[in-house]
């Protein structure tokens, strides 16, 4: 029997141990981007990893160590047994959780934090987002390491095996000095600003400082966090420095000068949100060939804007920055608020108020991320999504293939009061990516199967498209096509990376009066709102966020977030900037100093203004 005094550090230990394990499984599952670490880099994750490993496991310890300290002050209380069925749970549900992490990860490419929270309202869709999952492998991962712990803590740690070799009083100051103790690594050391994770950020390649992460301490620190909307982290210089950096690169948006390509004064606006669709799959955007032949047809025959950006990677933010040509927010999102949406503007309205009918069509549900309550402020005329088509029609996890959804449009859009304003989102090119027609690109893998969905729905798009110019309709509008977000795929491109984010964005429609014209200067997701209005004469101040990208101006850029992270492009380079670890990523050569600053205004002056909103 070993002396209990020395439990209480041994099973500090036990959960370090766990943690260390834990960091060597994330890296042996991402092994493909662990070899692009040197040996150095691969030992420093764990270094590194230690201060934030301790950290969590002071967290755990701190009920067993008050256990052991209040049955040596009241030995008839009995401590063994809760001791260990607190461990048991407890290494069952981090194993858990520790493998959900290693497949967000390689999707999403930032570990376990609050972000999955923003779903659990549409079960539905975790799971079809999950479908691809090797599931079998995760449950044998979980498991082995569930056991393996549990096995190691019965035989060598479990509280049974210690006995008590000191006299009460003793043994009692003793326990009460190690559970002081363990505020040292509960805060990561005496330093007056507690640990966060920056401590692990050691690496320029985000993949090393991610691998360094304490992924239960991470998920705590983002849940404690997480519904904290009235502050801004993001404080990288005075206030009014911020608000006039940013205010120059609007300065001419709001000029009345523009290209103008209609024919129509008020054409019908047909707005189509491709899932998915990045630019690394489109020819005329220099992707592959052949994956959007229809799509590469409309960019050749209408308005191709060649160097536009998503402003974030998920839908809902993508559906925001479209919409009401909002910046995204890095580890939350607006549309979680109501009351913030509320007081954005939106597209809808202003067609609304010039006397168009206004209607929404999604193929699945539009309870997904609170994007309903979203498009409901925004005063549509009429929602039609997934319980809207006959069941029949779905895929097996998100719902109506997306050659129905246009069928269904190009139904209704006969009957529609004209001008109309409609808005069609599209889902086929989404995970699992399942699609109702023969593949058209050979292989099983993850990429083949997104190639073909990709495909698809251009497929879908292009028999919608045909049939439109046939109806009466077409001659008078003008059709505005954009993705809501980039895709890692194909390539597996790192989370931070610009070509992430590269997306289409075409207009096209018997309303425009020139066609075959290509747009190559930098611009966002955000600021198609303004440029569509703009375009119609129709007001775009509220949208001011937003910029006319066929205005003349000074400021030819593209801002875009990830995971407590932003990038900002320009035609002078790209920056990349970790916002936790406060430096570039990513700055070429041609970046200035002033454009990161930039950049920093950025980044704190749009968060300021969804915290005020």
């Amino acid at each position: 029997m070993k002396n209990r005094i020395f439990f209480q550090p041994l099973y500090f230990l036990f959960w370090m141990l766990y943690f260390i394990v834990a960091r060597a499984i994330f890296l042996v599952y991402h092994l493909d981007r662990s070899s692009e670490l040197t040996s150095a880099e691969v030992i420093n994750t764990f270094i590194y990893g230690l201060r934030l490993d301790a950290s969590f496991a002071a967290y755990i310890s701190a009920l067993p160590f008050v256990l052991v300290l209040l049955s040596a002050l009241w030995q008839k209380l009995q401590v063994v047994k809760l001791v260990r069925y607190y461990t048991i749970v407890l290494l069952a549900l981090l194993s858990t959780l520790l493998t959900v992490d290693l497949e967000l990860y390689s999707h999403w490419g930032f570990r376990l934090d609050a972000s999955p929270l923003q779903y659990l309202s549409s079960p539905t869709e975790i799971a079809a987002s999950a479908a691809g999952a090797p599931l079998f492998i995760l449950f044998v991962v979980t498991l082995a390491i569930s056991v393996s712990f549990i096995f190691l803590y019965r035989r060598v740690f479990d509280l049974v095996k210690y006995k008590r070799q000191l006299n009460r009083w003793l043994f009692s100051g003793g326990a009460l000095l190690f559970a002081a103790l363990l505020v040292l690594p509960l805060r990561g050391g005496w330093q007056q600003i507690p640990i966060n994770q920056s401590v692990v950020y050691f690496s320029d390649k985000p993949f090393a400082n991610h691998a360094g992460l304490n992924m239960p301490w991470n998920l705590m620190h983002a849940l404690l966090k997480y519904k904290k909307s009235a502050h801004n982290p993001y404080q990288y210089m005075p206030e009014q420095e911020a608000e006039e950096r940013v205010a120059s690169l609007y300065a001419a948006s709001s000029a009345d000068s523009t290209q103008q390509l209609l024919r129509v004064a008020k054409p019908n606006v047909l707005f189509i949100i491709l899932e998915s669709y990045t630019a690394k799959f489109i020819e005329s955007l220099g992707g592959e060939k052949g994956v959007t032949p229809n799509l590469d047809k409309f960019a050749k025959e209408g308005i191709n804007f060649t160097n536009i950006y998503a402003a974030g990677d998920r839908s809902e933010k993508g559906m925001v920055a479209l919409l009401s040509g909002y910046p995204v927010q890095t580890t939350t999102s607006i549309i979680k608020y109501p009351h913030k949406t509320e007081k954005m503007p939106q597209l809808s309205q202003v067609f609304e108020q010039s006397g168009y009918s206004t209607s929404y069509y999604y193929g699945g549900e539009l309870e997904f991320a609170n994007i309903k309550s979203y498009l409901r402020n925004g005063g549509y005329d009429r929602l039609i999504d997934k319980y809207d088509f006959d069941p029949s029609t779905y895929n097996s996890k998100w719902g109506a293939h997306d050659h129905i959804l246009f069928e269904r449009v190009q139904q209704d859009l006969k009957q529609e009061k004209q001008p109309f304003f409609c808005t069609v989102y599209t889902l086929s090119s989404h995970e699992p990516f399942e699609t109702p027609i023969p593949a058209k690109f050979p292989g099983s893998d993850e990429e083949s199967k997104f190639r073909n969905s990709v495909y698809y729905t251009d497929w879908a798009l292009g028999k919608f498209i045909e049939e439109a110019k046939k109806q009466d309709w077409w001659q008078n509008t003008l059709v505005v096509i954009a993705a809501d977000h980039g895709h890692r795929l194909p390539g597996d491109d790192p989370n931070h990376v610009p070509s992430k984010f590269k997306i289409p964005c075409i207009l096209a429609g018997g309303a425009l009066a020139h066609g075959g014209i290509t747009i190559s200067d930098v611009g966002s997701q955000t600021d198609i709102a303004a440029t569509l209005l703009a375009q119609l004469n129709m007001p775009h101040q509220d949208f001011k966020w937003s910029r006319n990208l066929l205005a003349p101006t000074a400021s030819s850029f593209a801002f875009y977030v990830f995971n407590d992270g932003f990038g900002y492009i320009t035609p002078e380079g790209v920056l990349t900037f970790d916002n936790v670890a406060k430096k570039p990523i990513i700055k070429e050569e041609g970046v200035s100093e002033e454009q990161l600053l930039n950049g920093k205004a950025y980044m704190q002056q749009s968060f300021e203004d969804f915290v005020r909103k």
